[in-house]
This record gives structure tokens, sequence and C-alpha cells, in this order.
């Protein structure tokens, strides 16, 4: 039974920065594609980012509206994947969703649908 469990985030002004971190416990998280997605009130969920494992290293994906402000990466010691977010904006307020799933294709890498485990969410806050 894989968990997945969010911390990190909180208050930030627009300009700054913050990071979140997803902790996933029952498996490796290298056998997973970790992403984070986020959800703001009344929004569709929306895609942040995803790294997976493949046999030529470790590869990342961004959704448009964060790519060159926000990075994600894995420490498979710890069994985490975290999100650093830099040059926050106002409309980066959301709730941040961790996911994982081992068996999504790279076309599906940006379908919330997809992923099979999920954790509760953290709370990020922007002010501007």
């Amino acid at each position: 039974q894989v968990q997945i469990a969010e911390s990190g985030g909180g208050l930030a002004q627009a300009g700054g920065s913050l990071s979140v971190s997803c902790a996933v416990s029952g498996r490796s998280v290298s056998d997973y594609a970790v992403a984070w997605f986020r959800q703001a009130p009344g929004k569709a969920r929306e895609f942040v980012a995803v790294i997976r494992q493949r046999s030529s290293g470790s590869r990342s994906y961004y959704g448009d509206s964060v790519k060159g402000r926000f990075t994600i990466s894995r420490d498979n010691a710890k069994n985490t994947v975290s999100l650093q977010m830099n040059s926050l904006k106002p409309e980066d307020t959301a709730v941040y969703y961790c996911a994982a799933d081992s068996g999504i294709i790279l076309s599906s890498i940006r379908r919330s649908e997809q992923y099979d485990y999920w954790g509760q969410g953290t709370q990020v806050t922007v002010s501007s």
C-alpha cells in the first residue's frame, strides 16, 4: 500500500519562494512517476510538474505556467520528491497535491486521472 504525505507550503509574498515536499511510503519513490498538481478555488486541477525515473536517468516536465520558476527534484535516500517554487505569483495560490503512479506513460503525465495515489494536499498562498 502506497501512502503519500505532503508537507511545506504556507504563505509567501509575490516574488518570494516556498517549497513543498512529498514523502512516499510503501514503495521506492524511484519506482514511480511522482507529480505535483494544484487546484485553486473554483478552478480545475492543474498539472504543475512530474519527475520520472528512466534508464537514462531522471526526467522532469513542467506545466507552462511554472516553467522556469519551479523545480522538481527527488531524493531516493529519503523517498521524497520536492517542489521548489521561486518567483511566486498570486496566481500560484492553490492547494498543491502530490500524486504517484507506477505505470503512467509519457503522453499521460499531465492528466490527473491517470495517477493512482494521492496525498491530502497542502496550501500555498501568495500575497500581492
